[in-house]
C-alpha cells in the first residue's frame, strides 16, 4: 500500500469545501490535473473511494465523510493559531474575508462599503461572492465555509459546526415580470400555480426554502424557460425576457422596468445568518465589521421584508 502523503490532505479538504477539481485547484492555486492526481495518490494509500464524481460536482462518500470528520479537529487547531497570536493584540487594522451570496455581496454590502470604509480605513474588506442564492455552503461544515474567511452571510441557517451564529433579518422574495410582460398577465391570482406562465427558475440543486420551495410548486403547471444557479442570471434574463422570476424584493424594486406580480406573503422569504468563529470574533478589526455589518443589516430590515 502506498504511503499516505499529508500534504495530500490539504487537496482534499479544497475539494471537500468547493465541490469541483477546478475551484480546488483555484483555491491552491495549481491546477486541474494536480488535484485529480494528489486525490487519487490519498484514495490509493487509505485504499478508499474519497469522493463520487457526479454531474454536478465532487460529492463525498462514506469514507470521505469520515475522513473529513477526523480532519475536522485538526483543520481547526491549525488555523486559529495565528489568530490566537493575533487575538492578543487588540489591533482593529488588517484584512477581513468576508463570503456571501451574490445578492446579498452586490446589493446589500456593495452599497454599504463607502460608509465602512469612511469609518475603519485600517481595514480592507475581501469579500468572495457566490452565485448560489444561499452563499458558498449552506449549511457549512467550520472548515468548509469558514476555514478560510473570517465572516460567512447566509441566507440559510447553519446546521452543522462550531460557529457564532446571528439570525440578522428575514430577505423577503416577489414574484417580478418585466413591464411588458406583466400588462400580459394582467390580476396573476394568488394561487400556488402559474399556469401557462413563462418562469424563470431556480436550479434544481437549491434547496428548497422559502421562494425556492414555493416556486418549485407553482412552475408544475407553468413553463420553465430557463433555469439559473446565478442570482443576477436570473435577474438580467427577468430584465431583458418575457418571463416571470422570483427575485429579492430590496434588489427587484428599485428596477423601473420591473413589476412585482406577487409579493413576499406569497412568495415567501430567506433568513439572513451571520457566522464565524468563536476565535475570530476576538480579533479587533474582525469584531468591528461583524458590528457594522449588523448595525447596517437592522437599519434596512423594512426594505429587506419588502415592506
Amino acid at each position: 500500500m502506498k504511503g499516505l502523503d499529508w500534504d495530500d490532505l490539504r487537496f482534499f479538504l479544497a475539494v471537500a469545501a468547493t465541490g469541483s477539481l477546478s475551484a480546488a485547484a483555484r483555491e491552491l492555486n495549481v491546477n486541474t490535473t494536480t488535484v485529480l492526481r494528489r486525490i487519487g495518490n490519498l484514495e490509493e494509500a487509505l485504499d478508499a473511494r474519497l469522493f463520487e464524481r457526479l454531474r454536478s460536482g465532487y460529492a463525498l462518500t462514506q469514507d470521505g465523510t469520515r475522513l473529513l470528520q477526523s480532519l475536522e479537529p485538526v483543520d481547526n487547531s491549525l488555523s486559529s493559531l495565528q489568530r490566537d497570536f493575533q487575538a492578543g493584540s487588540g489591533d482593529v487594522r488588517g484584512i477581513v474575508r468576508l463570503s456571501a451570496s451574490e445578492v446579498v455581496a452586490g446589493g446589500l454590502l456593495g452599497p454599504i462599503l463607502p460608509l465602512f470604509q469612511a469609518q475603519s480605513p485600517d481595514i480592507a474588506l475581501d469579500i468572495i461572492a457566490d452565485p448560489s442564492i444561499y452563499g458558498p455552503g449552506a449549511a457549512p461544515r467550520v472548515m468548509n465555509a469558514l476555514r478560510d474567511v473570517d465572516i460567512a452571510l447566509r441566507l440559510a441557517r447553519p446546521t452543522q459546526g462550531d460557529m457564532l451564529v446571528r439570525k440578522l433579518t428575514d430577505v423577503a422574495y416577489g414574484l417580478y415580470a418585466p413591464a411588458p410582460y406583466a400588462k400580459k398577465l394582467g390580476d396573476l391570482p394568488a394561487r400556488n400555480d402559474l399556469t401557462d406562465i413563462r418562469i424563470i427558475g431556480f436550479s434544481e440543486d437549491e434547496r428548497p426554502l422559502g421562494p425556492v420551495w414555493w416556486l418549485s410548486r407553482a412552475e408544475k403547471a407553468g413553463h420553465v424557460v430557463m433555469r439559473s444557479s446565478s442570482a443576477a442570471t436570473r435577474l438580467a434574463a427577468c430584465l431583458n425576457g418575457d418571463a416571470v422570476a422570483a427575485l429579492p424584493c430590496f434588489q427587484a424594486d428599485n428596477m423601473d422596468s420591473l413589476v412585482r406580480v406577487a409579493g413576499p406573503d406569497l412568495v415567501g422569504s430567506l433568513e439572513l445568518w451571520l457566522l464565524t468563529r468563536a476565535d475570530m470574533a476576538k480579533l479587533g478589526h474582525v469584531r468591528a465589521v461583524m458590528d457594522f455589518v449588523v448595525d447596517a443589516i437592522a437599519g434596512q430590515s423594512t426594505r429587506l421584508g419588502g415592506l
